[in-house]
């Protein structure tokens, strides 16, 4: 999918499909790149949650931008949601440090090893937005576990694009590690520094992807290999 993603993007931001163009169909395309149609649907998935494409049902996929700006996850763009995540989740996870109780960090620490052990990146997607909600709800205070209940669905959308094209899930077990070690631990420094670093880490691989597409090895034909 990464291969084809980097193809498509890079035959938009050269040019070779402009602004208003439509994309080829999905048969066209899967024939010409010799690939399955659930990998170039999530392909065309990804382009339009970078704001490259747009598609209307029953007429096709458009080009509506030539270069990525800000990803939109739902109904929110990346910037938009990075800023409130900020504003939300590295209080609160002081907070739940100081708060928690026995049943909130059984409750983590249970969620967090079967995130570990898990392949399946759907489920594993599914388990991040609980890890959060949970954290939320152990700073024991519903309107801060509101506002994640808000954002959830852009949360795991966020989440599937990260893993999906930035291979972000063993690294997200790290850091969700180091925050549930400081929730036990009672340390507020140490929960918000932990909320802090995953966070960074969350920008940085998107800003990666926004400006580093894969087009290193593609070919005339199809997509890199």
């Amino acid at each position: 999918m990464e291969a084809v993603l980097a193809h498509l993007r890079d035959a938009i931001e050269r040019g070779a499909y402009a602004v208003g163009d439509k994309l080829p169909s999905e048969a066209e395309l899967c024939r010409t790149l010799e690939i399955s149609r659930p990998v170039l649907r999530e392909a065309l998935r990804a382009l339009q949650t970078m704001g490259l494409t747009v598609s209307k049902t029953g007429k096709g996929t458009f080009v509506v931008a030539s270069t990525v700006e800000d990803p939109t996850f739902g109904d929110y763009a990346a910037s938009d949601l990075l800023e409130v995540r900020r504003h939300v989740e590295i209080p609160v996870a002081g907070y739940a440090a100081l708060r928690r109780t026995p049943e909130n960090l059984d409750h983590l620490a249970h969620l967090l090893d079967r995130m570990e052990r898990e392949t399946d990146t759907t489920a594993w997607v599914a388990m991040d937005t609980l890890f959060h909600l949970a954290v939320a709800e152990a700073a024991q205070n519903p309107v801060f576990r509101r506002v994640i209940e808000e954002i959830r669905d852009a949360l795991a959308r966020q989440s599937a694009f990260l893993n999906e094209l930035g291979g972000r899930r063993e690294q997200s077990n790290r850091e969700h590690r180091a925050i549930v070690e400081a929730l036990i631990d009672g340390s507020e420094i140490d929960a918000v520094d932990a909320m802090s670093h995953h966070l960074d880490r969350v920008e940085t691989t998107l800003t990666d992807i926004v400006r580093s597409p894969r087009t290193s090895t593609t070919t005339e034909g199809g997509p890199a290999a």
